[in-house]
């Protein structure tokens, strides 16, 4: 039986195993996929899940549930050596071990791109994964508790401050819906008033959501800074040390959280331990069909898609355009990728990948949004409804389906859950605490603990 390897569990991988489960035929092949989670994370929900209006297990999709013909390995793949068709895997535990492969699909997932800045490991967040989104929102949370117990001044300051780096969908999205908690804190807090609130969010750009044009990207500032939030353009951070933020226009101010959003990067193990061509970015060179390397020398067998894999953009009708790296083109690259692999077991044709874009929708935070298709732009609320219903549909299974809309409709009647569940990071402080601080109190203090706290959690 011929083995087919898939590196990473993400939107390509995922769909890809999902869709060679439906199309092999018993004993065709067998499939496997390594990953260190073992869930796909449906990325557009995580602003979502910031603002508390999708649970956070809702925003993952259960491998082992979902693809129950596949094998799955809970794992890291360090290295790929398609000379001799083994890749090296690196287990949450044990020393690491090789698999072999007769077919090799390489659909890891992009990591967050940093850069020197002082402070930043130590103090940011990022916005890639569950449990980062999870670990933001139980930080504004407590932090409007810890607050509303203190007099003004520069602490209780320091609190109620959030910092969002880069503007791109994944920082504006996460910036609005954050905007729209707090706010909607408020009321629960009679102690706090709205001015007591600042939001930045800083881009080195001119613009935000370089997806859509400049009039939407402009009626996007606006709208945020309507609503009372502080968007710096041109602006780099220079240093977040002990929380204390500097910006490259002099402004300087105290940040309880911070959350770094600015850009994505080649995968490590794509970039520099494989011996498969890449281009100067690091990604892999792919054909139009998703097969790795170029029509005068493809790879027998060698496959990928998504963030880490140049592929050719005929929609663009520009030579050398590739895909960008987001969530409509690896869950449609996951699909052709299962067809094509398929076709090339069978001794049949491949086909190209091409995709026309039905537009952009971004959520702003509760009744926030904006959408654009072409020359059309629909703002606000409309644009907000068109983001859930997409969504709901756009996401995996039936099952998450059905669970997101619950909670929506459940949000609806009664309005979002306001408990903080910080604590939860270290579950045994409140039995190993008799006689000490409260564990609550100790984990407030120690802000760089916990999971997804800081940015080399983003790149592992």
């Amino acid at each position: 039986m011929r083995e087919i390897l898939i590196v990473g569990g993400g939107y390509a991988g995922f769909y890809a195993a999902w869709g060679l489960e439906k199309i092999l035929r018993r004993g065709e092949a067998r499939v496997t996929v390594i990953d260190p989670r073992p869930y796909m994370t449906y990325q557009p929900f995580l602003p979502e899940v910031v603002a508390g209006s999708v649970e956070a297990r809702h925003a993952a999709v259960s491998l082992r549930r979902h693809l129950r013909r596949t094998r799955v390995v809970s794992g890291t793949v360090t290295e790929i050596r398609n000379g001799d068709k083994s890749v090296t895997v690196r287990p949450s535990t044990g020393p690491d071990y090789t698999l072999a492969y007769d077919v090799l699909a390489v659909t890891a997932g992009a990591v967050t791109r940093t850069f020197p800045v002082p402070g930043i490991t130590e103090q940011a967040f990022g916005l890639k994964h569950v449990e980062e989104a999870v670990a933001i929102r139980d930080r504004m949370l407590t932090s409007f508790d810890r607050a509303a117990a203190m007099p003004r001044g520069p602490e209780r300051r320091k609190l109620l401050t959030v910092t969002f780096v880069g503007g791109g969908f994944s920082g504006v999205e996460g910036f609005g819906e954050l905007l729209s908690l707090a706010t909607a804190l408020l009321k629960y807090y009679p102690q706090i008033d709205s001015d007591e609130l600042a939001f930045h969010l800083v881009e080195a750009r001119d613009r935000i959501l370089p997806e859509v044009t400049d009039k939407p990207g402009a009626w996007v500032v606006a709208a945020l800074r309507k609503r009372g939030a502080h968007v710096h353009l041109t602006t780099q951070l220079v240093s977040a040390e002990n929380g204390h933020v500097v910006l490259s226009d002099g402004q300087e101010f105290d940040s309880g959280i911070i959350v770094w959003t600015a850009g994505n990067a080649a995968n490590p193990t794509v970039h520099n331990h494989t011996d498969l061509p890449v281009d100067e970015r690091g990604l892999l060179v792919v054909r139009a069909d998703l097969r790795v390397g170029t029509d005068a020398e493809p790879l027998p067998g060698v496959w990928a898609a998504g963030d880490d894999a140049a592929v050719p953009d005929l929609a663009a009708g520009r030579p050398g355009a590739t895909t960008v790296p987001n969530a409509q083109h690896a869950v449609r690259q996951g699909r052709r990728l299962a067809r094509n692999i398929a076709a090339d077991l069978r001794g049949r044709p491949t086909r190209d990948y091409s995709h026309h874009g039905l537009g952009v929708v971004a959520t702003l935070g509760l009744g926030h949004g904006v959408f654009q298709y072409r020359r059309l732009v629909i703002k606000g609320l409309p644009a907000w409804l068109m983001h859930r219903g997409y969504h709901v549909l756009a996401v995996p299974t039936w099952e998450r389906k059905m669970r997101v809309l619950a909670i929506w409709c459940t949000a609806a009647l009664y309005g979002r859950d306001i408990v903080s569940l910080l604590s939860v990071q270290h579950p045994r402080e409140a039995f190993t605490s008799r006689g000490r601080p409260r564990a609550a109190e100790r984990t407030e203090e120690a802000p760089e603990a916990g999971p997804g706290s800081t940015m080399s959690t983003v790149s592992r």
